[in-house]
């Protein structure tokens, strides 16, 4: 199967794209090329791409693709937060178009990285599952939940999207973020000593490893048609439904002589969850997440010392809001992040 990755110099894009291939898909890559220098270790291989904005992609950049997988977005809140109107442009307006000219191509799958953190507000201990209200706090989530509405609008017979409401992604990757929660309290603690938590540590987070993710969408994509046509599932793993203080205390058992500290400064965090994962486990048979926290903050610490991580590449570097201001500071992007000529 011709694949096109969306956002495979990301995060999440440069541990999918070597999955896709050894499951022997042709993969090509889509990226606006933003992070790409955002590396901790060896520079990873990529597969053949175009550095291009995804606002300007083109019906020839979906000719002769069988399926999309969408990751490309601003991700995450606070760099939602900085640029509400930039969120939307780019995460909602851009991905609909995407979709509309996948569809138009006749791309029969489109699989579509959504996130949890559409539940928000849900609160409480209660397991939330793909049909619960949608109470999204942010401009990010918020993006989110408005593709999956437009997205849905267009599927028929020919055209299959999916929306992969991912956990919170943790674990190492090539392209590093130092800006999710369990990297950003392994980084600290070895740094630091202290595994820093500054909200009171109460919310729930459902925390999944981007390996996982990407073993879930490659699942996705050679599903039988009916048990994803048109669908959400929350990808991650009830095991990983911890709070932002059991995250902590991982963190400190990974990082020997690290020690917990709980600011509370910036108070209780409304986007409180626990997620129900079993509604793609029953549509893949077979399919479940191999990585547990803890697995993941000693992968993490392993890494971070092996590539010798430094405090400025952990603020700067490995940072998405950083990287853009600093890119914005420097005049190589413009007030919309595109690059300047």
């Amino acid at each position: 199967m011709r694949v096109l990755l969306t956002g495979h110099q990301g995060y999440l894009g440069t541990v999918m794209a070597p999955v896709l291939a050894a499951a022997g898909h042709e993969v090509v890559g889509l990226d606006a090329g933003l992070f790409a220098d955002c590396v901790l270790g060896p520079t990873p291989a990529d597969p053949p791409g175009e550095r291009i904005d995804l606002r300007d992609v083109t019906a020839e950049h979906v000719a002769g693709v069988d399926a999309v997988i969408h990751l490309a977005a601003l991700s995450n809140d606070p760099l939602g937060s900085l640029a509400p109107e930039l969120t939307y442009d780019i995460n909602h307006h851009a991905s609909v178009r995407l979709a509309r000219l996948a569809r138009d191509a006749g791309v029969r799958r489109f699989l579509y990285a959504s996130t949890c953190s559409v539940y928000g507000a849900s609160g409480g201990d209660d397991l939330v599952a793909e049909d619960a209200p949608l109470r999204p706090v942010t401009p990010y989530a918020e993006s989110k939940v408005r593709v999956e509405d437009d997205l849905h609008a267009l599927a028929d017979g020919d055209f299959t999207p999916v929306f992969m409401r991912n956990a919170t992604a943790f674990g190492y990757s090539p392209r590093l973020r130092a800006d999710i929660v369990l990297n950003n309290l392994v980084g600290h603690a070895l740094l630091s000593g202290e595994v820093l938590v500054l909200s009171d540590g109460t919310p729930w987070r459902p925390l999944v490893h981007a390996a996982d993710i990407a073993r879930a969408f490659t699942a996705a994509l050679t599903a039988p048609r009916e048990a994803v046509h048109d669908r959400a599932f929350n990808i991650g793993s009830e095991i990983n439904n911890v709070t932002v203080a059991e995250i902590a205390d991982q963190v400190a058992e990974a990082v020997a002589g690290a020690k917990v500290v709980i600011t509370g400064e910036n108070g209780a965090d409304p986007r409180s969850y626990r997620v129900d994962f079993s509604r793609f486990r029953a549509a893949i048979p077979g399919f479940d997440c191999e990585w547990t926290v803890k697995q993941g903050a000693l992968e993490l610490a392993d890494a971070y010392r092996k590539f010798d991580l430094t405090r400025e590449d952990f603020e700067r570097r490995f940072t998405r809001l950083a990287v853009l201001r600093a890119a914005s500071d420097a005049g190589t992007v413009d007030d919309t992040l595109r690059w300047r000529r």
